[in-house]
């Protein structure tokens, strides 16, 4: 028996082929045709390079840019093309690649005597395209991940060396280019040669990384700018300096050394601090500042700082009263329908917003208002027994994904309301070239806390997120500008407590199942972290929305 059955789900065949054979050599062989050239394969569910060999019979699925995780690839290996153009222009300087923003992804060059200005960033980006049009491949060899360490620490590579050296795995990848070391946490392309659509640009003192967008391929020639968000990112970026746990390495080296019950206690007082101001700033409008719209993606936490905010806002002597935007979703027939026939409740449309306006503009006024209850098990509206009248010194505290669409509350005086984005804007980055993905962080939450409290196992919650992200993108990110103030509901040591409890649930993830390979990228990326007692977390943490023990009632 010297061939195996080789199952393509792209074209739908079955074929016999050479024990061996590469991944590269079935889509060539098979004419595998996709939207944009081939640049993996997901063998059995599980993401392989085009230079994986097969030996046994395998269920394959090629994949491009369109797919999230083809889209992924590319990006790190973007990611790696910038750093070697840097190295090749300023061999002293160090890369950073801190976080999303602005449709893209914000690094600054660190080193004595930089001046990053358009000059040095048409450089760089010059020697990025002789890369790509050299066609250098991109190499990737096992070693041991003690050798990993020594290798970097021996190459300046100082992040790196902190995280290998805290690793359990015995062997570790190591990626190459052109000369150039490096380590990336997934698989990258397979030359610099796919890397056609790419750009950086000068962006406050860093450079803005973009690619294309994966449904046309295009980089749209406007940046759209976030000043509000980019600031809440920098502003917690020099509180993980402060504490030295700005990599995942350093916060594993804080978790050995016994220091990870500081962190939790300085992360909470940090929060506190922020919240506390936030509701300074209200009380300083309170005058004419009666309705306060919090809005935020998934697992971001709005729920408890809501709470959290209320309890700061009575500090100062206001009277915090809750309103829950679900209680206007219009009845079930009239609810609004996707592009798959199914019910969007996260639909704009599917809140009375007639009514809801109404409601605010009687109460601001000094009416007494009866106010709705919705039934989602009947899918029809009621209503409160009795009426509720606005005093002086109350505030109305909304929660919802549409809190900072101005179409939510067309009728109301700007001047009377304040809007609040909540979001988990991660700052912890595994090395300095790896940033963690503050969706991958909500995901994880979600994840815990949707098995812990509405009894969905991992696999349905993977199912349902790609609908959920579309949703935020449409309803929540849009709007987020709007916002008064954001608060970056992260907390630095989370992941490594999370850890414990997400793992054992990605674990239940069939093979057969496709989301079996996001659930294998997610157990690596918490392979990272140390874990972290969830004894010392208070009870009124963010964190405890997800994990339980919370003293709120939700």
């Amino acid at each position: 028996m010297n061939t195996i059955e080789v199952i393509c789900l792209n074209c739908n065949q079955r074929r016999e082929f050479p024990k061996g054979i590469t991944l590269a050599e079935v889509a060539q062989q098979l004419n595998v045709q996709l939207k944009y050239p081939v640049l993996g394969a997901l063998v059995n569910n599980r993401l392989r390079e085009l230079s994986y060999d097969l030996y046994k019979p395998k269920t394959v699925k090629f994949i491009d840019f369109s797919n999230n995780i083809g889209y992924r690839m590319y990006v790190r290996s973007v990611y790696f093309l910038l750093y070697a153009a840097v190295k090749e222009v300023l061999p002293r300087a160090l890369l950073r690649i801190d976080h999303s923003v602005s449709k893209g992804w914000y690094a600054e060059l660190e080193g004595e005597n930089i001046e990053l200005n358009e000059d040095l960033i048409k450089r760089i980006k010059e020697k990025m395209e002789e890369l790509v049009s050299a066609d250098l491949p991109f190499t990737r060899k096992e070693i041991l991940t003690t050798e990993a360490a020594e290798l970097f620490k021996n190459n300046g590579q100082m992040d790196k060396a902190e995280l290998f050296g805290s690793r359990h795995e015995m062997y570790t990848s190591v990626y190459g280019l052109n000369g150039y070391i490096n380590y990336f946490y997934g698989y990258l392309v397979p030359s610099t040669a796919y890397l056609t659509r790419f750009d950086i640009r000068h962006y406050y003192k860093g450079i803005l990384i973009r690619v294309p967008d994966p449904e046309n391929f295009e980089i749209s020639a406007e940046v759209i700018h976030q000043p509000k968000l980019f600031k809440i990112f920098r502003e917690h970026k020099k509180w993980i300096n402060i504490l030295d746990v700005p990599y995942v390495g350093s916060l594993n080296k804080a978790t050995t050394e016994k220091r990870d019950t500081d962190l939790i206690k300085i992360s909470e007082a940090l929060h506190e601090k922020r919240i506390a101001r936030i509701a300074d700033k209200i009380y300083k409008w309170h005058d004419r500042v009666k309705i306060i719209l919090i809005s935020g993606p998934s697992s971001s936490g709005k729920t408890t700082f809501s709470k959290r905010l209320s309890i700061q806002l009575m500090v100062l002597g206001l009277k915090p009263v809750q309103i829950s935007l679900d209680n206007y979703f219009v009845d079930r027939e009239h609810t609004p329908r996707d592009e798959n026939g199914e019910y969007d409740f996260e639909s704009l449309n599917a809140i009375d917003i007639e009514l809801f306006n109404q409601n605010l503009s009687d109460l601001l006024n000094g009416r007494q208002v009866r106010l709705p209850r919705f039934d989602f098990n009947s899918g029809k509206r009621s209503y409160y027994n009795g009426t509720f009248q606005m005093r002086p010194d109350q505030v109305l505290i909304i929660e919802g994904i549409h809190g900072l669409n101005p179409a939510l509350t067309p009728t109301i005086d700007p001047a009377r309301k304040f809007g609040i984005f909540v979001s988990a804007l991660t700052q912890i980055s595994i090395d300095a070239q790896n940033p963690v993905s503050s969706t991958d962080n909500r995901l994880i939450r979600r994840m815990v806390r949707d098995y812990r409290f509405r009894g969905y196992s991992a696999l349905e919650t993977l199912k349902r997120w790609d609908s959920v992200r579309n949703g935020e993108e449409k309803n929540i990110f849009s709007f987020q500008e709007n916002a008064e103030v954001m608060f970056n509901s992260a907390l630095l040591y989370e992941l490594a407590v999370l850890k414990t409890y997400a793992e054992s649930l990605l674990k239940t993830v069939p093979e057969g199942e496709p989301e079996h390979a996001e659930a294998q990228r997610l157990m690596k990326f918490l392979s990272y972290f140390q874990p972290i007692s969830s004894r010392e977390i208070p009870p009124t943490s963010i964190l405890r929305e997800f994990l339980g023990g919370s003293s709120f009632i939700y």
